[in-house]
């Protein structure tokens, strides 16, 4: 393409309002100038697309209105403003390296497309109740500037045969057609094994279908990410359509420190006992963790006082030890 007829291209794609359009022209503008020989003007105009792009997804604060092509998205997605980045995620080295690199791959998702590969998308968060693998699909989300849809699963999935399959399949339109993280959360109600004894037909025809569509090519590269608690649950057939499978776990006592430093800030920890506090911590989640730092704060702020003590938080730790004693007791009855 020569440099007016790109120019006018722009020019027409920006006047009606067809910004894939515009950035894909952009980015062969780019690739022109690389293959000239140009590579830090390329480089440039690239980082410039991405920046655009960013900018473009911000303002996206307001409810998107879905398209309706072949039934309703009505129930099935709730979309989400991200509130997180990986700054308010307490994660190991181990997963933060792995996320730095599924980061970069999207960011840089148009020049691994110039060389024939796309970046990895499917992702599978593995890991206890609590663990922090919402939040993460959220931070994915923050960092990328794109919305997070939660897929609802009591408007998924139905007793009624093939409609389950056709909601899933309205579903994966969607993240083709809108750029998105896209979480199927708990989901091993819907990737439960197909041989398991109280599986019924329908159910491994929405594996099947699930399967099927993880497979089909997404020109927009949407992140589709399924968690679970109980990982054994999950069909065999589902793991080599991940691109990650990212396992999380309960927080070591550094991490625990690090969330109740976090979650207790602005305030002061008066002469912290942090072994007393790491000890009260252990088995508890994330999420745990981070509720008993907020009540102890909460109860500081209504008592006037400026800092919590190790008993505020110690004591709030083992509230939620007796919380959840009470709900497996609850269980077992």
């Amino acid at each position: 393409m020569s440099n007016t007829k790109a120019i006018l291209a722009l020019l027409r794609s920006r006047a009606e309002g067809d910004d894939d359009a515009f950035f894909s022209i952009a980015l062969q503008i780019a690739a022109a100038e690389a293959r000239q020989g140009r590579r830090t003007t390329a480089e440039e105009l690239r980082q410039e697309i991405e920046k655009a792009r960013a900018q473009q997804s911000r303002g996206a604060s307001v409810p998107i209105p879905f398209a309706h092509p072949r039934g309703s998205l009505e129930g099935l997605l709730e979309m989400r403003e991200p509130r997180y980045k990986f700054k308010d995620v307490v994660l190991n080295d181990r997963l933060m390296t792995r996320f730095t690199d599924i980061l970069r791959q999207q960011r840089r998702r148009d020049w691994l497309r110039e060389h024939g590969k796309t970046p990895n998308r499917h992702l599978l968060f593995v890991g206890p109740p609590g663990s922090g693998k919402t939040m993460s699909a959220e931070a994915v989300a923050g960092e990328l500037h794109l919305p997070l849809f939660i897929i609802r699963l009591e408007g998924l999935i139905t007793r009624y045969m093939g409609e389950t399959a056709a909601k899933l399949r309205l579903i994966f339109d969607e993240t083709a057609k809108r750029r998105g993280i896209y979480l199927f959360d708990e989901f091993d109600a819907v990737g439960g094994q197909r041989t398991a004894v109280n599986d019924v037909a329908e159910m491994r025809r929405v594996l099947n279908s699930f399967l099927q569509f993880m497979e089909e090519g997404n020109s927009t590269d949407s992140v589709i990410i399924c968690s679970t608690n109980h990982p054994s649950l999950l069909d065999r057939a589902l793991l080599r359509r991940y691109d990650q499978v990212l396992e999380f776990d309960t927080p070591t006592s550094a991490q625990i420190k690090q969330l109740i430093t976090a979650n207790t800030a602005p305030m002061k920890i008066v002469a912290a006992k942090w072994t007393s506090i790491i000890h009260s911590a252990e088995g508890l989640s994330q999420s745990e963790i981070v509720r008993a730092a907020d009540d102890a704060v909460k109860m500081a702020i209504l008592d006037e006082r400026k800092s919590v003590t190790t008993d505020d938080i110690v004591n709030r730790l083992q509230e939620r030890h007796a919380m959840r004693t009470a709900f497996l007791d609850s269980e077992s009855k």
